[in-house]
C-alpha cells in the first residue's frame, strides 16, 4: 500500500523554458486556474512554481510546473534547474520568429544541461493569433522533427492544446515509472499528441 501511495505522491519536475514574452505564465495559468488574464503579465524575475496534480488513468501524477525567466541575465539560474527535471517545455511564440529561432538555442542548452531521458515537448504558443502568425504549424513541426522531439501548437488565452500539452507529459512520465507496461503497449507521447492534436484541428477547435 505504501509503495502504491509513494509512487502515486511521486514528483515530476516540469519546466517551461522559452523567450521572454512567449506566454509561459499565461500557459501555466491557463493550466493551473482555467484562466487568461488580459494584459501583460510583468516579466518573470528568476524561478517559481507551481504544484498540480493531474489523474492518468486513475493513478495521481504530481506536477511540479516551474515557471522560468526567459531574459539572458537569467539564463544561469534556468541552467541548475535543468539537471534535475523530468520534463521541459520549450515555448515559442508564433506571432515572433526571433522567439523561433530561439529555440535552437533553447534545445542546445537542454542537451547539455538536462538529463539524456527528459521528456522535451516544443510549443508553439498563441495558436489563436490569426494573420499575426508569422511561424507556421509545418516550421514548428520540422524543427521538431530534426530534434526528435514532441510538438504541438497551443493558446494559452482560448485554452487550446493546454491541457492536452500537460496531460500528455504527464501520461509520458507515468508510463515511463510504471514496471507494468510491457514493450507491446509502451506509450507513445508523439503518436498521442499527434492523434489529439489531429482530432482539435479538423475539429475546427486548432489554429495550428
Amino acid at each position: 500500500m505504501n509503495e502504491i501511495f509513494n509512487k502515486e505522491q511521486r514528483i515530476r519536475k516540469t519546466i517551461l523554458v522559452g523567450d521572454s514574452g512567449v506566454g509561459k505564465t499565461s500557459l501555466l495559468v491557463q493550466f493551473d486556474q482555467g484562466k487568461f488574464h488580459t494584459g501583460s503579465f510583468s516579466a518573470t524575475v528568476g524561478i517559481g512554481f507551481t504544484n498540480k496534480v493531474v489523474n492518468v488513468d486513475d493513478t495521481k501524477v504530481k506536477l511540479q510546473i516551474w515557471d522560468t525567466a526567459g531574459q539572458e541575465r537569467f539564463r544561469s539560474v534556468t541552467h541548475a534547474y535543468y539537471r534535475d527535471a523530468h520534463a521541459l517545455l520549450l515555448l515559442y511564440d508564433v506571432t515572433n520568429k526571433t522567439s523561433f529561432d530561439n529555440t535552437r538555442a533553447w534545445l542546445g542548452e537542454i542537451n547539455e544541461y538536462a538529463q539524456d531521458d527528459v521528456v522535451i515537448m516544443l510549443i508553439g504558443n498563441k495558436a489563436d493569433a490569426g494573420s499575426d502568425r508569422v511561424v507556421q504549424y509545418e516550421d514548428g513541426e520540422r524543427l521538431a522533427k530534426e530534434y526528435g522531439v514532441t510538438f504541438m501548437e497551443t493558446s494559452a488565452k482560448t485554452g487550446i492544446n493546454v491541457e492536452l500539452a500537460f496531460m500528455a507529459v504527464a501520461r509520458e512520465l507515468k508510463y515511463r515509472q510504471s514496471c507494468q507496461a510491457d514493450q507491446d503497449s509502451k506509450f507513445n507521447v508523439k503518436e498521442y499528441v499527434r492523434q489529439e492534436s489531429t482530432k482539435s484541428r479538423s475539429s475546427g477547435t486548432c489554429c495550428g
